[in-house]
């Protein structure tokens, strides 16, 4: 694996993981070891039950052959017994002590003192190929009429080395459980560490100004990738926010130093060129005009400041579009008509949504003027339609004109605070009513769409159904492109 850094040791071991990883390693190396003694132990009671079965199962054949025959009978039955090549030991001894018949070479003399049947571990010598060796057994000794006593048992030899082996393999598998732990833990740690550095590169790279950067996605879902692309599109919604500041600061300097400049410059000329009372008054009046666009427009960036900076559950309730949008088709249909249109609507489908009452009339509102100013046909009749329904799981409120539409690649632009596009400079505006739409929709968890119309424009946005309003989560809305050549 190669050397380690020091101070990367120091930072791995320093880490939650591995301190995750020692808790780990000790709860699964301590159930591993209960979980093995446990075998052990029930292998060992499990065995030795079988032993005395066995033993049992002997004796009680023993004691069957000495009712038949006597001490003949059963001195024979043990020889033909003991000469079987298989872990069962049998003793007749008679009351001198004296070995009468057996497989057992030597015993310790007090074993052969207590015959009161029970079962006993004991030691003992055996003759075998080699020679007489000592081995551990599981016996039973009863004293017989005549004073001879009786030793039945099972050699543990067979019981002793699976003992042995499963001690040998708790002792190899609590080893590879840490080694396998220990390793898993080195490149998990490696991994994680790999994984942080990124993120904390990018992060000292966004710090330092450069909010284009994003956080390293591998594209495996894990946890590390759900954190990234949720910080992703915070810094995405971070860029936004800065670049829009710097849009409308930009777009301040450049459309409210015009105004400025020409009160500034009337009052002067006033000042210096004033014949009379008529003269300061003309000036007066057209400053205060001026004025009075300005602080408009100011609103109106306040209007839309206040929609961005809304939570998305502030004000949220269950809104009868319907009702809504029928409401402001009621208020501007005869201003549709003075101007010589038509404004149809279509809310045959609509239906309950959550949302503010008030933003959405808002945002239809500012639709209709758009459509009502910068909508008109080059021959024929305006018409202007505005229609409601479902779409896609969500609540459509859509704003359709006849008019000359807006190219393709305008779309993009015309979201943007201040723009206006060159054949909209003679109509009244500041080029903020669609930007105002536009966070009216994001709040909602909706989008502003542009489409072509054909002829025309078709501007709309969509906004949660009230059925789904409890379960559905608000979606950010992304900048699809929008035109605002007026409105507010």
């Amino acid at each position: 694996m190669g050397a380690f850094p020091k101070n990367g040791l120091t930072r791995m071991v320093r880490t939650t993981a591995f301190k995750l990883s020692l808790l780990y390693i000790a709860v699964f190396s301590g159930l591993s070891g209960f979980l093995l003694v446990y075998i052990s132990r029930s292998t060992n009671e499990l065995m030795e039950s079988q032993v005395v079965q066995t033993v049992d199962a002997e004796i009680s054949g023993l004691s069957e052959e000495y009712l038949r025959g006597g001490v003949r009978a059963l001195v024979e039955s043990i020889e033909r017994r003991s000469r079987r090549p298989d872990a069962s030991l049998y003793l007749l001894i008679d009351f001198a002590g004296n070995s009468i018949v057996g497989n057992i070479s030597r015993l310790p003399t007090v074993v052969l003192d207590e015959a009161d049947g029970d079962v006993r571990r004991m030691r003992y010598g055996r003759v075998e190929a080699g020679g007489e060796v000592e081995r551990e057994a599981l016996v039973r000794i009863f004293e017989l009429r005549g004073g001879f006593r009786l030793l039945v048992g099972r050699d543990l030899g067979e019981q002793v080395r699976f003992t042995s082996i499963l001690a040998g393999a708790m002792r190899f598998w609590l080893i590879a459980v840490v080694v396998m732990a220990g390793a898993t833990w080195f490149f998990v740690s490696r991994r994680v560490m790999k994984r942080i550095d990124a993120m904390s590169a990018t992060s000292q790279t966004i710090m330092h100004g450069d909010l284009t950067r994003r956080l390293p996605v591998a594209g495996n879902g894990d946890e590390f990738d759900r954190l990234a692309t949720n910080l992703n599109e915070m810094l995405e919604r971070i860029e936004l926010l800065m670049q829009g500041m710097k849009d409308v600061t930009d777009n301040i300097a450049h459309d409210l130093k015009t105004p400025l400049n020409r009160m500034r410059t009337r009052v002067e000329t006033v000042l210096r060129e004033g014949k009379g009372q008529a003269d300061y008054r003309d000036a007066l009046e057209a400053t205060i005009e001026d004025s009075d666009n300005l602080i408009r427009i100011f609103d109106a960036l306040l209007r839309i400041a206040r929609v961005e900076a809304m939570s998305p559950e502030a004000g949220m309730d269950v809104v009868d579009l319907k009702a809504v949008t029928e409401e402001m088709a009621d208020l501007y249909a005869p201003l549709v008509e003075d101007e010589g249109g038509e404004l149809c609507l279509d809310v045959a489908l609509a239906g309950e949504v959550i949302g503010n009452r008030d933003l959405i009339a808002q945002a239809l509102v500012n639709l209709i003027e758009n459509a009502l100013k910068y909508g008109r046909p080059l021959e024929g009749r305006q018409v202007i339609s505005v229609k409601a329904a479902p779409g896609a799981g969500r609540m459509v409120l859509t704003v359709r004109d006849n008019g000359q539409g807006i190219p393709d690649a305008e779309r993009e632009r015309v979201i943007g605070r201040f723009v206006r596009l060159d054949a909209s400079r003679t109509e009244p505006g500041y080029g903020l009513g669609l930007s105002l739409v536009r966070a009216i929709a994001r709040l909602h968890g909706g989008q502003l769409h542009l489409q072509d119309a054909g002829p025309g424009l078709k501007v709309s946005i969509d906004l949660r159904m009230a059925q789904a309003g409890k379960t559905e989560h608000d979606r950010g809305g992304d900048d699809n492109g929008a035109r605002d050549e007026g409105g507010n």
